[in-house]
């Protein structure tokens, strides 16, 4: 298993495992990240400055992935994005180390604090946020996805004075 940026070759088989989780979960509605204009294109999307997405590949083919993005919610803050995994590979801790990749690229790129959105029916992810030291919040006005209905924040970098 490997860790490694995103290629525009991966944006299908990304696109395709997103869905199929979102699919599971019954959360292939409007206002998740299943109708987002860039699923299909997220080498495109995140190949912009303050953000990027990292892909989780077994022999070179993608079973993960997770990605931020600059988000004006709070200050010095960005989001964390797009953290799928395939069935075949859940349960290996490989969650954790894909967060620990995207926290320490935001880290890198300037960001004190990580936003995220989630859902109930999603409890894997949320005890897997929770672990590693996201704590819940009330919706921010100007949350991105309407179907959300959990909402977390964790501090990656103290405040500047």
């Amino acid at each position: 298993m490997q860790i490694r940026s995103l290629t525009p070759g991966d944006d299908a088989a990304l696109a395709a495992l997103i869905r199929k989780n979102l699919k599971a979960y019954g959360l292939d509605i409007p206002g998740t990240a299943y109708y987002d204009e860039a699923l299909d294109r997220l080498s495109a999307y995140y190949a912009h400055s303050g953000r990027a997405y990292f892909v989780l590949a077994e022999n070179e083919k993608p079973v993960g992935g997770i990605g931020l993005a600059e988000i004006s919610l709070f200050p010095r803050c960005c989001e964390m994005q797009k953290l799928y995994l395939d069935d075949a590979v859940k349960g290996r801790g490989l969650g954790y180390r894909l967060i620990e990749t995207a926290e320490q690229a935001a880290r890198r790129l300037g960001y004190g604090r990580m936003y995220l959105e989630t859902h109930t029916r999603l409890q894997a992810a949320i005890h897997l946020y929770e672990k590693c030291g996201y704590r819940e919040i009330p919706r921010p006005s100007g949350a991105v996805h309407s179907a959300m209905n959990k909402f977390y924040l964790k501090v990656l970098l103290p405040e500047e004075d």
